[in-house]
């Protein structure tokens, strides 16, 4: 899968979301790339062992090991966020590639922008796809519903 409009901007990290075609394998190309060191998968199922990750996303055991880091607690973009910004802040990056879909970029960036260190830089790298005129709806009204909790200070 060729880079996204980020091309191969280097950083500390990716942060990838889970829960759209084609994002856990830009994230893993940009790795093997090595336009990071370190990849957060956020949202990973439960029921998920790394091996099982590993084993579907053909990723060897050495690099499982020291760069792949899998996150079970988040449901949500909003959790995805706060998770991402906790292991952003322990591990004290200072830049990370955000990829998720398209149509969830703007969302994705500004939730974890609202809770990620202030120096934080942030690297979008959108996942292009063909999202159904529901989910786009969907996604606009929250991210307006984000926006205006924003102004409000929530």
């Amino acid at each position: 899968m060729p880079p996204g409009p980020a091309g191969n901007a280097r950083t500390d990290a990716i942060v990838v979301l889970t829960g759209g075609e084609g994002r856990i394998p830009r994230a893993l190309d940009m790795l093997g790339k090595g336009t990071s060191k370190r990849l957060f998968v956020s949202g990973v199922d439960k029921s998920v062992k790394p091996r099982e990750f590993a084993a579907e996303y053909k990723v060897g055991g050495g690099t499982m090991a020291c760069c792949v880091v899998l996150d079970y607690k988040s449901v949500d973009t909003v959790s995805n966020a706060s998770e991402a910004a906790f292991w952003i802040a322990a591990n004290r990056i200072r830049s990370v590639r955000l990829v998720t879909s398209d149509w969830h970029m703007r969302r994705a960036a500004l939730e974890l922008a609202r809770v990620a260190p202030n120096d934080l830089q942030i690297v979008r790298d959108a996942v292009p796809s063909q999202p159904s005129f529901e989910t786009m709806l969907l996604e606009y009204h929250k991210l307006l519903a984000r926006m205006a909790l924003s102004v409000v200070g929530k």
